[in-house]
């Protein structure tokens, strides 16, 4: 095995790792919203996206399938953080909406996950993060690559 396959084998390890270790602390400062590890990515993620995002975008977003996401929305509506309305433009689609509640909650979900990321990444320089971007999409890239050609040959005859 070359160097070069060395190191991407560490930064692909290392990027499984980091992200379960990211979880695992973000969950530590989410948990005190009352609100579930699974759930907090799409009310997180509807918040930053901005108001009436379609499920369909909201799913695409999170990286997750429709009928998961469905289960998740139902349990941030019961929970009074959102809810679903009618698509005005395609009637067949749903948005979904921060409530005022959730609006609120989100807000200081970002706070507490500033102050996280800000400790977390401490004498991190800009460059090396913008450099931990390019990977990032690099590897989110060919994932979406990947999942399109897996798409287009689950039609195909055997």
């Amino acid at each position: 095995m070359s160097n070069l396959d060395i190191l991407r084998r560490t930064v692909s390890s290392t990027l499984v790792v980091a992200a379960r270790k990211w979880r695992r602390t973000s969950h530590g400062v989410l948990a005190t919203f009352n609100v579930s590890e699974a759930c907090a990515t799409p009310l997180l993620t509807a918040s930053r996206l901005g108001s009436a995002v379609r499920q369909v975008t909201l799913a695409d977003h999170i990286g997750i399938e429709g009928p998961s996401l469905v289960r998740l929305l139902d349990q941030l509506c019961a929970a009074g953080l959102m809810r679903r309305d009618e698509d005005p433009e395609d009637r067949r689609a749903k948005t979904v909406v921060l409530t005022e509640e959730g609006r609120a909650v989100t807000a200081k979900m970002e706070e507490e996950l500033v102050t996280l990321r800000a400790q977390a990444l401490k004498g991190v320089s800009r460059s090396d993060l913008e450099a931990t971007l390019r990977v990032l999409a690099a590897f989110t890239a060919d994932a979406a690559e990947r999942a399109e050609q897996n798409n287009d040959r689950s039609g195909e005859p055997a």
